[in-house]
């Protein structure tokens, strides 16, 4: 499967990583495998229906509490698969990374 021309370079994971997607509002979650990172976005598997991507922005919840999150914008999404690009600052130029 081919996802195009790259401006970061991707790492790709040997073992699943679990995560979740949240929506913005926080309405809904789905669970989900990182397969591959960079330091614009990230590549995922999803687990059931995608119809609730329609917002176009979700978190990615990297840690079981919430706690570690990155807010993405849906760049690509075909079948289980959805890619998102981070969302940076205007302030300090990186994606949101709480404390």
């Amino acid at each position: 499967m081919t996802w195009g021309a790259r401006k970061a370079e991707r790492v790709r994971f040997e073992h699943k990583y679990p995560v979740n997607l949240m929506g913005v509002d926080g309405t809904w979650r789905r669970s989900c495998v990182l397969l591959d990172v960079s330091s614009t976005g990230a590549r995922l598997e999803v687990a059931g229906t995608l119809d609730v991507l329609k917002a176009q922005e979700f978190f990615l919840l990297l840690s079981s509490t919430g706690l570690a999150f990155l807010r993405c914008e849906l760049m690509r999404l075909k079948e289980t698969y959805v890619v998102g690009r981070y969302i940076e600052t205007k302030k300090k130029g990186r994606p949101i990374i709480p404390q």
